[in-house]
């Protein structure tokens, strides 16, 4: 105290702590895009690197009213640096309710590919327990568990015809009511928001390679997560996971989703370019493939991607992670 003053009137309130790497990172990770391998990846780099990792019980609840951004952004926002924030939640502006502006990352995979694993997943789970979907979707009725995937999209049911086939571009584009309404304006402002916010946005088709650039830039958070992911043990697990009864669709049926799905792949198609240049200043090289005709010009040959370790409502994972513990 110098006289009746004290050092806040004087100086203000003391200076935050400045952490001198990004200590806001935010994973608003989306569904069926393999975010249940990064996160459980997390928990054990949480422990490794010393960061602080605030998970969300909510899984179901993407889009919020103000008030609901409001308090979710005051709790991220205090949450003890360096923290990860991750939820399925659409992307949230930090500055326009006067927090600072986090660090975002994401991965996003072949729109078509996502939407049938989410599909296939709601009904029948995975390998992990012959019951896990009744767990999943207790109130399916019958006809719908096993509702034919052509039947869904040749005749148009809700589940496989817009808005619902609308589903990457949101969680870039962020809590505007257009946001959800498939069209140009939703697909800029995802774009503009990737380029803006985003540290990275990875495909999850490259999965080694997305790891391998996180460390590369979140160093504080990411290092060896690579060796982490390929431990055989952790690979041997991602199996169990891989959902089951699983079928392709009719080219018919394929022809007609990507055709639903445009502005989905002309997102997706933007991720991956960006991506790729990336790898390239870093020194990555991309598998060579003969370029994709766009969608509209060929029938593609879905599920020919590996499936890692699938993602949805987090179940109780301690098995996975006490392999590390040994």
């Amino acid at each position: 105290f110098v006289g009746n003053s004290t050092y806040l009137d004087d100086h203000g309130p003391p200076p935050q702590r400045v952490l001198p790497f990004p200590s806001q990172v935010v994973y608003n990770r989306v569904g069926k895009c393999g975010s249940r391998t990064v996160v459980l990846l997390l928990r054990i780099l949480s422990e490794k690197h010393g960061f602080n990792l605030v998970t969300s019980d909510i899984h179901n609840k993407t889009r919020l009213t103000k008030n609901e951004q409001m308090e979710l952004i005051k709790n991220i926002s205090t949450a003890e640096q360096p923290y990860l924030f991750t939820r399925h939640v659409h992307f949230l502006n930090f500055s326009r309710f006067g927090g600072d502006q986090p660090v975002y990352i994401n991965i996003i995979r072949d729109p078509v590919n996502r939407f049938l694993s989410n599909y296939f997943f709601r009904r029948f789970g995975d390998w992990r327990g012959e019951q896990n979907h009744m767990i999943r979707t207790p109130n399916m009725r019958q006809e719908e568990r096993y509702l034919d995937i052509n039947v869904c999209i040749l005749e148009n049911y809700p589940e496989c015809s817009n808005p619902r086939l609308f589903y990457i571009i949101p969680y870039f584009c962020g809590q505007h009511p257009r946001c959800r309404e498939p069209g140009e304006w939703a697909l800029e402002r995802a774009k503009l928001n990737v380029n803006e916010n985003f540290l990275l946005v990875g495909i999850l088709e490259e999965l080694e390679d997305v790891l391998l650039l996180l460390e590369r830039f979140l160093p504080h958070y990411f290092k060896d997560v690579l060796s982490i992911y390929k431990n055989p043990e952790h690979r041997k697990l991602g199996n169990l996971t891989v959902t089951v009864k699983k079928t392709v669709p009719s080219p018919e049926a394929i022809q007609i989703l990507y055709q639903r799905m445009r502005y989905e792949y002309e997102f997706y198609y933007y991720v991956k370019e960006q991506f790729h240049l990336l790898k390239r200043k870093f020194g990555l090289k991309s598998h060579i493939r003969k370029p994709r005709p766009r969608p509209e010009f060929f029938i593609p040959s879905p599920l020919e991607t590996e499936e890692p370790i699938d993602d949805e409502e987090e179940d109780d994972e301690k098995w996975l992670e006490d392999i590390y513990k040994r």
